[in-house]
């Protein structure tokens, strides 16, 4: 795949990386319902194998099993083609009850960055983001500037190669970009969730800060394997079901509409609605790279296709009829 430089760090990625919310398995609250680490491990690397070279997980994702999964993945596979690693932290938890909270502590994200390590089993991260400005969303985040020194500090004995933050708005990046050098933002952005594109990523293109989406897929919704029939059948432990609107009616008929331009679109190129729905993402100037989620083998091949595919100005005018009105939220469930 052809690789671009994400904002001031010191490496290229792939137009598609790895998520790792869903194979996080259950027992958490933003969790996708059991998931079997040994197909977890196929499918990344797999990917992998098709040229995707990064990851992006968080310390949160299954209160820290996610990381485990990645840490296990960078002893298969050949140094040569080790994925690079992207992480969060400042969603902490309470290790007795698995109850999430949010700390901007100076002291709590060194330990999240030790943490980190020591579970993806690496010296140096190749980029460490701030989770969340605040938690809830639209809280007090008078906590950015420590936190960022903190990064900072991390960075400079080693720890960390870049540092990025992820759901911040522009006054916040303006905060952000006071402290230290930010490589790039993690934003929500999906056909279904475009806030961003108003000022965010406008933004992000004239400050030289990369831009990795995620959210591209709408947790699922826009892959095309999605049908109110299998929504029915969810796990009752999958968030999807019961926390996310986009699932429900009214939502849900106009969001399978959507997915059905997506699919002639596809048709016509052999290509899946899950890489037209990544590609319409893709196709932003701003936009360095979309995370996408795979949790088993056989998904990978349906979305790299998305990597070299760009929509004609005839099928983007195709797709904007069935849009959602206004640009949605820039916040998402608060796990992502």
């Amino acid at each position: 795949m052809k690789q671009q430089r994400l904002g001031n760090a010191d490496f290229t990625i792939s137009p598609i990386g790895l998520g790792t919310w869903a194979i996080a398995g259950p027992g958490w609250e933003f969790g996708w319902g059991a998931q079997d680490d040994a197909e977890s491990l196929a499918a990344l690397e797999y990917a992998v194998e098709r040229g995707v070279n990064w990851i992006d997980t968080a310390a949160v994702y299954g209160l820290g099993h996610a990381e485990e999964i990645v840490g296990q993945l960078l002893r298969r596979v050949p140094a040569s083609r080790r994925p690079l690693v992207f992480t969060k932290g400042s969603l902490v938890w309470d290790r007795a009850t698995g109850q999430i909270s949010h700390s901007l502590s100076p002291d709590s994200l060194m330990r999240e960055i030790e943490d980190s390590l020591r579970r993806l089993q690496v010296d140096t991260i190749d980029l460490y983001q701030l989770h969340w400005p605040s938690f809830p969303p639209g809280g007090p985040d008078d906590g950015i500037e420590a936190a960022l020194s903190v990064l900072a500090r991390a960075r400079e004995q080693g720890k960390l190669r870049a540092i990025g933050v992820s759901n911040f708005d522009v006054s916040q990046l303006r905060r952000a970009q006071a402290v230290t050098a930010i490589a790039a933002l993690q934003p929500p952005y999906s056909a279904l969730m475009r806030a961003v594109e108003a000022d965010i990523l406008p933004f992000c293109e004239q400050a030289g800060i990369g831009v990795i989406a995620y959210s591209t897929l709408q947790s699922g919704l826009l892959t095309g394997a999605m049908t109110r029939e299998r929504i029915a059948s969810l796990p009752a432990d999958d968030w999807r079901k019961t926390r996310s609107p986009d699932f429900q009616e009214p939502r849900l008929t106009r969001n399978l509409a959507l997915v059905e331009a997506f699919r002639r679109i596809g048709e016509r190129h052999g290509l899946t609605p899950a890489a037209v729905a990544i590609a319409w993402v893709l196709r932003q100037s701003a936009v360095t790279g979309a995370i996408v989620g795979v949790r088993r083998p056989a998904q990978v091949d349906g979305l790299v296709g998305a990597a070299e595919f760009r929509l004609s100005a005839e099928e983007e005018a195709e797709v904007m009829p069935l849009l959602p009105e206004g640009m949605g939220t820039n916040v998402p469930e608060a796990a992502s």
